[in-house]
């Protein structure tokens, strides 16, 4: 997942010294890699403290990375000689698939066993998987909720939010009225549409068949989330020309006149910070799903932590991503960052907190992005937001979807 600013290295100068401890020197160094903002300072220290007392020959090296460039840095260290890289390091989830390339990561399929793979969050999980082996080892995730106005709700007579698409709709239509948006969905916010097509049993692109990745966007499935999307965008008045960034759409929340948005929940501090008299009528609800039973596929973005192959310390590394994607140390982060653990049991570890209990509720049924190491280009050239532009003004839904669809085939097909 690309997020903040998405090195040079900047070593946690607190985390660093607790491994400054009588016969330190017969201890034996890992080298972990974090993002920037990953963790908190106080999680890291208590972190490593932890650690060391437990691993008595090992000393932890936390150094603090910045999304800006990372890919780069990443290829070099999984290329670099035997121990001249860092022995672990966390990666978006969605970047685990260009790292396998070249038996450059460490295979954790035995490990992942042992450590509740099952019960893992599959939007985290998939993507770190290659051939039924698992590289990439879920640490922590984040996704789309709704956000609404409360008292625009009561005001339109909702008791309580809708819990299926359907439902939505119904809803939506009635709070869009009085110079009120039902909700601001801009046009080209193809990760929340990602997420309706997977809803319809359908994907971005696929490698099902055996012959190779090719763009699905001109399924059934795909088709009919993409008509979801056009019903529920024209409930409000989101520019079809253009993504949720372009306006920021917590800026357009805040201006009062908005009923719904579809973004991560950390979206409201900024809609607050603009408007603050809107602090206590913020809500959060999971995205509504096809039935009641389970709530909306959404896209899972998030971290992986991997080991490189050319680590020295494999033992040392193995120990690092067993504790910190455990289920204590798991928890203790998603509390400290609201954020979503790595399992769909740890799911109540978050429940007092609104916002974050309903990315958890989602994450349950979270996706990611096509693993190929090739999607990264899908998305820098995107076809699919031509295509959603074209039939919300009124193309053809199947013929859009058929010319977007070669040209994601085209790019996957070139780069192959």
């Amino acid at each position: 997942m690309r997020r903040r600013s998405l090195l040079a290295l900047a070593p946690l100068g607190l985390v660093g010294a607790c491994g400054l401890v009588p016969g330190d020197s017969d201890r034996r160094t890992v080298t972990v890699w974090l993002m920037k903002d990953s963790a908190s300072q106080d999680f890291l220290r208590r972190f490593t403290e932890r650690f060391e007392h437990e691993h008595t020959d090992l000393r932890l090296d936390i150094r603090i990375q910045q999304w800006t460039g990372i890919g780069a840095k990443v290829q070099a260290a999984l290329d670099a000689g035997s121990g001249h890289g860092p022995d672990v390091i966390e990666v978006g989830n969605t970047q685990v698939p260009q790292y396998v390339e070249g038996d450059r990561l460490l295979d954790l399929t035995l490990e992942s066993l042992r450590w509740g793979r099952s019960d893992w969050l599959p939007g985290l999980a998939e993507p770190g998987q290659q051939s039924a082996h698992q590289y990439g080892i879920p640490w922590y995730a984040a996704n789309r909720v709704v956000i609404y106005r409360k008292d625009l709700f009561a005001k339109a007579g909702l008791t309580a939010p809708p819990r299926t698409r359907e439902d939505w709709l119904t809803a939506t239509r009635r709070l869009d009225s009085g110079g009120v948006q039902g909700i601001y969905l801009a046009g080209q916010d193809w990760y929340t549409l990602a997420g309706f097509i997977w809803d319809e049993g359908g994907d971005l692109a696929s490698d099902r068949d055996g012959g190779g990745w090719r763009g699905t966007l001109d399924s059934p499935a795909a088709l009919r989330g993409m008509d979801f999307y056009r019903r529920l965008q024209a409930l409000g008045h989101g520019p079809v020309g253009s993504d949720e960034e372009h306006p920021p759409q917590a800026g357009v929340f805040a201006e009062g006149r908005v009923a719904q948005i579809v973004a991560v929940p950390g979206q409201a501090r900024a809609i607050v910070q603009r408007n603050p008299g809107l602090k206590e009528k913020i809500g959060f609800f999971p995205v509504p799903g096809r039935t009641a039973h389970y709530p909306g596929a959404v896209f899972t973005g998030g971290s992986d932590l991997v080991v490189p192959n050319n680590t020295r310390e494999r033992d040392g590394a193995v120990a690092v991503v067993a504790a910190l994607t455990g289920a204590t140390w798991d928890t203790d982060l998603a509390r400290t960052m609201n954020y979503v653990p790595n399992r769909k049991s740890l799911a109540k570890a978050v429940a007092g907190e609104e916002g974050v209990a309903a990315m958890a509720a989602g994450a349950a049924q979270g996706r990611a992005t096509p693993a190929t190491p090739q999607w990264g280009a899908v998305e820098a050239d995107n076809p699919i937001k031509p295509y959603m532009t074209k039939v919300l003004t009124g193309a053809d839904p199947a013929t859009e979807a058929r010319r977007a669809s070669r040209r994601i085939t085209d790019v996957l097909n070139s780069l192959g």
